[in-house]
């Protein structure tokens, strides 16, 4: 997305705080499970994923909306160069799903990659329709198809 989006952003999804990387790791677990199969704390017992999420947060690219010490939305921005940043890692809190918060948090996500200048990019599994339908009402748009291999 490098134009106006087609929805509003939700203004309480905000730039995760270091402290507040308890709050937000059980969110990121939950959500690479759902979307990867896998529970990123298999191997190490979670110290590994723990630190990435933990650099995600310092290098100021988690955002998320927390109330009430808990995760409603959460994202990331896993890449970024002078043109793009990617988003990734995109999760709603399954309590709060079908309430539009995954559509308002990801237009707050790609807003705030917008206002550095660069253009929002994600990729979504072809099969996610639920997550390709959110990523269309916020104005992304498919214009590559990507394939993804996990190696073990």
């Amino acid at each position: 997305v490098s134009e106006p989006l087609a929805c509003p952003s939700d203004p309480l999804v905000r730039q995760v705080r270091s402290d507040e990387l308890e709050i937000y790791l059980p969110a990121a677990i939950a959500m690479f499970i759902e979307e990867v199969g896998v529970d990123p704390r298999a191997n190490d017992g979670g110290r590994g994923y723990r630190h990435r999420v933990a650099s995600l947060i310092a290098a100021g690219r988690a955002w998320a909306r927390i109330e009430d010490g808990q995760v409603v939305f959460k994202a990331e921005v896993g890449s970024m160069s002078a043109r793009c940043g990617q988003i990734q890692g995109v999760w709603v809190n399954p309590e709060f799903r079908g309430q539009g918060f995954g559509v308002t948090g990801t237009a707050a996500v790609a807003e705030s990659i917008m206002a550095t200048g660069r253009i929002a990019s994600l990729y979504v599994n072809s099969f996610n329709t639920i997550a390709r339908s959110t990523y269309s009402r916020v104005g992304f748009r498919q214009v590559a198809t990507f394939s993804t291999v996990l190696l073990d």
